[in-house]
């Protein structure tokens, strides 16, 4: 792997923990929010940690060969622990059975990073090894306990987790299954490079050279498979955030042909309200909609009724749906409504009568919420209200001769 391949991820995931930070001030007291952003804190480190250059530049200040295998060990038990205890947080259950699995994951992998450390001091490794300081000393005492300890520990993480991802995402589905999912996929990347690993020392042991697996194939499966599954823990948390504003955006964008239609006439618009750039989609599309409405608002005097049937009437007669009927004749009632407030600011006093009406099919077919809003928007482009708003169009030109 290149040293970029390591600094990425790292300097991501730092701006993801940084983000999560007021989160943190928020909620320490929850289990569940410490989990998420040690999680990712312990991931950010590990990649940084783990990068030949971070490597040397560690072993060259300690003035110790090789001090940081035990630190990059420590660091990824760490980053396993994170993901037991997240999992068994996420998860929830009553309070006292979460603590006690908790505490005993924590005390597990704590023992295993106590005695990291104590391997390497009571082993020898002189001699610097930036990329393959695993199947080097894979024969040596002690380190050879040191680099087993890390691996198993590493894998049993994964192996646990991806068991209880499996058997609860049977039983949620929307952002929480997507996010279970991602994580069986990170964590099975986790066991390769365990398995990767492991067989590549065991290798060593047995007097075969299959190297080119713990320092070639293992980092890019443990540098996917941490980023995978930092991602799947913070999906279900992000996700219903991103589609929200996604949904948001989506709805001002089919919003835009009928916020048009009504601003593109010249007439007494009311001044659109300052919207600063980093408003957010929610903002934005409160404020076209409360446009829209107050533009249909002031186009009650001239709804036409007649016009809204008319093209109902020919929209059945098409095979539209009676739901699908009642939004076209509404938009044809709108644009041809355009046409009449753009030839005269006043009514027609022969069609006072046909105003409450009209005013009220429009209500009607509308309804509650911004759904209808939108389907009024899209059938502005139906030949039928095309229909209406050329026939007004020629109304207009016919009256100003």
């Amino acid at each position: 792997m290149r040293n970029s391949d390591y600094y990425f991820p790292a300097v991501a995931l730092g701006i993801a923990f940084v983000a999560k930070l007021p989160a943190l001030r928020r909620g320490w007291r929850s289990p569940l929010v410490r989990s998420v952003c040690f999680l990712v804190f312990a991931a950010a480190i590990c990649f940084f940690f783990a990068a030949p250059p971070t490597i040397e530049a560690v072993n060259d200040l300690t003035g110790i060969p090789n001090f940081s295998g035990p630190l990059v060990y420590c660091v990824m038990c760490a980053f396993s622990c994170a993901c037991l205890v997240l999992i068994v947080n996420w998860r929830g259950g009553p309070d006292e059975t979460v603590r006690r699995s908790s505490r005993r994951w924590i005390a597990g992998y704590t023992a295993a990073i106590i005695a990291l450390p104590v391997f390497f001091a009571l082993g020898d490794a002189p001699v610097e090894r930036l990329r393959d300081l695993d199947t080097y000393y894979a024969t040596t005492p002690f380190i050879r306990e040191m680099i087993v300890t890390y691996l198993v520990a590493h894998m049993v993480s994964a192996v646990v987790t991806t068991a209880l991802c499996v058997r609860w995402a049977r039983a949620v589905g929307d952002w929480l299954r997507v996010g279970l999912v991602v994580l069986v996929i990170g964590f099975v990347l986790n066991l390769l490079f365990g398995l990767a690993k492991l067989t590549a020392v065991v290798a060593r042991w047995t007097g075969r050279d299959w190297d080119a697996l713990s320092t070639t194939l293992a980092p890019p499966i443990v540098a996917a498979g941490g980023l995978i599954v930092t991602v799947g823990f913070l999906l279900p948390l992000l996700g219903p955030q991103i589609s929200d504003v996604c949904h948001a955006w989506i709805t001002y964008l089919r919003l835009g042909p009928l916020w048009r239609q009504l601003r593109a006439t010249p007439g007494d618009h009311a001044p659109l309200p300052q919207i600063p750039w980093w408003a957010a989609p929610d903002m934005r599309l409160t404020v076209r909609e409360t446009v829209i409405h107050d533009e249909l608002l002031k186009l009650q005097p001239h709804l036409d009724d007649c016009v809204r049937q008319r093209a109902h009437d020919a929209a059945i007669d098409s095979h539209a749906s009676p739901q699908d009927a009642e939004v076209v004749g509404a938009a044809a009632m709108v644009v041809a409504a355009v046409e009449a407030s753009s030839r005269t600011p006043e009514p027609d006093p022969q069609a006072e009568s046909r105003v409450p009406a009209g005013a009220v099919a429009l209500t009607a077919a509308l309804g509650p919420g911004r759904g209808r809003l939108v389907q009024l928007s899209r059938a502005l482009h139906s030949p039928f209200v095309a229909a209406a708003r050329k026939e007004a169009a020629t109304y207009s030109e016919s009256s100003t001769r």
